[in-house]
């Protein structure tokens, strides 16, 4: 095994991190990717208690499990977003105060910035997350959609998220866009376009995945390649696409996941299109060394099988890169 294997947590947040971690352990993974969510990694207390991170590693060391990043997915989402009624769900009650949607955008970026000091203190220096978009609802352009409204959305988002990124880069700490259809990045081209939005800034990256690619059609192989300083962290999920009755297409039908009529669908790790193996090879390619996270997704599938089937999955296909030519033995010394 070259790397090691996480769960994320997010999929988790009704259970509590201890009894998860115990699961985990069970399972055979080799740590956790911290949610902000639920009770298993609180920002707050980790900021105005000092014996709150220690107490998150100490629990994690009684498993044998670490921690190599934590995320801040639901946050992030309302920094860039048009602010809604179903933003409210999500966000925690000080970040959504009174619904007024710059105060939202605004408390939100905040609380990201929060998070880059609690990771500090954690020990890690990855923060994974969302960045919302308010451009999103003109992803399909009607009523017409002129490049300069495009364009106005990236130049929103790096007004908003230039401070984010300089205080990270403050702390040593970097931000991982999970590119992900909502989000101001959402394919390789638009993930281009986010990196030259905030001018190539050193604290902003991804948190690779591949599912939230493969059902569009993006190369998610290629992604891996274009950007090979810009992968902060992997998560591993899988997706099947190219099924259902040819009732609903790519864009879901306002369709439930699991409705047998879905074009796509996410499944457990294996059980979808995903070519693992090709994305290790270019994970090994550009030099990632961090982990490989499972965020486990599968409305099919019972989630205690499938998250152990899939660590067992990844600890059997990881590799690590050759450290000599294959034919190099032939060679005369």
């Amino acid at each position: 095994m070259a790397r090691p294997v996480t769960l994320f947590t997010g999929q988790w947040a009704d259970l509590t991190l201890e009894d998860l971690a115990k699961k985990a352990k069970a399972w055979g993974y080799d740590g956790l990717e911290l949610a902000c969510w639920g009770d298993h990694f609180e920002v707050d207390k980790a900021l105005a208690d000092k014996n709150y991170c220690k107490g998150r590693l100490d629990l994690l060391k009684k498993y044998g499990l670490k921690v190599y990043a934590i995320s801040m997915h639901l946050v992030g989402q309302a920094v860039c977003d048009r602010i809604d009624e179903r933003h409210k769900s999500v966000l925690p009650d000080d970040v959504w105060g009174d619904g007024e949607p710059e105060g939202v955008r605004k408390r939100a970026a905040l609380k990201l910035i929060d998070a880059a000091k609690a990771a500090k203190k954690l020990g890690v220096d990855v923060v994974n997350g969302f960045t919302g978009s308010s451009i999103w609802h003109m992803l399909y352009s009607w009523p017409p959609t002129s490049p300069e409204m495009i364009e106005a959305g990236f130049k929103d988002f790096a007004k908003r998220f230039k401070p984010i990124l300089d205080e990270y880069q403050k702390l040593d700490v970097k931000f991982a866009l999970e590119v992900h259809p909502t989000e101001i990045a959402f394919d390789i081209a638009s993930a281009q376009r986010a990196v030259k939005a905030v001018k190539g800034h050193k604290a902003f990256g991804f948190n690779y995945d591949p599912s939230h690619l493969g059902y569009q059609g993006v190369d998610y192989v290629k992604f891996i390649r274009s950007f090979p300083d810009r992968i902060f962290h992997a998560h591993m999920k899988d997706v099947w696409w190219n099924h259902g009755d040819g009732t609903v297409g790519v864009f879901g039908g306002h369709t439930e996941f699991a409705d047998p009529r879905r074009y796509w669908d996410f499944r457990s790790i294996g059980h979808g299109d995903i070519k693992f193996e090709d994305i290790i090879v270019a994970l090994n390619d550009i030099g990632y060394q961090g982990p490989l996270s499972v965020e486990w997704e599968d409305s099919r599938m019972d989630r205690e099988h499938g998250a152990e089937e899939a660590c067992q999955f990844f600890k059997k296909a990881d590799f690590k890169p050759s450290q000599m030519a294959f034919d190099a033995q032939f060679e005369k010394k």
